[in-house]
């Protein structure tokens, strides 16, 4: 019983407190948000994590296996990417990568939102299509991360 006592502790500890990443200015973050259409010929992809839930934790986030960075809680990346085809996003989990398949049109917007859930040692990761209109809702209130920190390779 004591060992499960102890075993929740350091659950609850590790999926609380509160990691940081890099961020960028406000005024590069506002820039981002503003963005009425992406570069000709790509989409614009945002990545948000809006959730306090595992704030200790921090989780690479891939983009056709290319590092978009390392997110915490509070953030958003914002990565165009080429239009008219699918594209894999993956984070980091506890196992192994979780991925999904993003099929986007070029002129458009996407919006993903990551997510912190509950794992055996440590907590996984995994990423969730949103509407346009939640995406860019979440990520005024979130700041922009820099981009390129990965602390594995995907």
């Amino acid at each position: 019983m004591k060992m499960w006592k102890c075993l929740a502790a350091l659950a609850v500890l590790t999926l609380s407190g509160c990691a940081s990443v890099p961020t960028a200015s406000n005024a590069e973050a506002d820039a981002v948000r503003s963005l009425n259409a992406p570069s000709e010929g790509t989409a614009g992809v945002f990545v948000f994590r809006d959730s306090y839930f595992g704030g200790a934790l921090k989780k690479d986030i891939w983009v056709n296996g290319e590092c978009l960075g390392e997110s915490a809680p509070g953030t958003f990346f914002y990565h165009e990417v080429e239009g008219n085809k699918p594209h894999v996003l993956s984070t980091e989990s506890e196992f192994s990568e979780n991925d999904i398949s993003l099929s986007v049109d070029a002129g458009k917007f996407y919006f993903v939102r990551q997510y912190i859930k509950m794992g055996v040692f440590v907590g996984g990761a995994g990423l969730d299509p949103v509407d346009e209109q939640v995406g860019r809702t979440a990520v005024q209130k979130l700041s922009l991360a820099e981009k390129g920190n990965c602390s594995a390779s995907n």
